[in-house]
């Protein structure tokens, strides 16, 4: 299983396949994603533990467990964990190409390009 380590959290790949991938990831505590959009796929995040707060195309919004975010294609959107426990959710991924470099960050707190 592919395992990342970034500086807001963590991954897990679950599956990888031509149609879509799914990870696992969490968020920790103050961690935030960067704002980004993609150009190949659309996301899915369902919300498995935690409180979130999802930006889409500038809107904030709170997203409790159980609870799913649609990302369409080109969608300006991020997540962050404003509270002392971990965030943790479910992405999905469709699309045409699931590569980390489809990730075009336009604001990001730990300067990555």
């Amino acid at each position: 299983m592919e395992h990342d380590i970034r500086p807001w959290g963590e991954y897990f790949v679950l599956e990888d396949a031509p149609t879509h991938k799914v990870k696992r990831i969490i968020v920790k505590p103050g961690g935030r994603l960067s704002y980004q959009y993609h150009h190949h796929r659309v996301e899915v995040w369902t919300i498995i533990q935690g409180e979130a707060i999802i930006t889409l195309d500038g809107v904030d919004e709170v997203y409790k467990k159980g609870q799913v975010a649609q990302i369409p294609l080109g969608a300006k959107h991020r997540i962050q964990n404003q509270t002392d426990e971990d965030v943790v959710f479910i992405e999905v991924q469709l699309g045409t190409y699931f590569g980390e470099d489809d990730i075009v960050r336009i604001e990001d707190d730990y300067n990555r390009n």
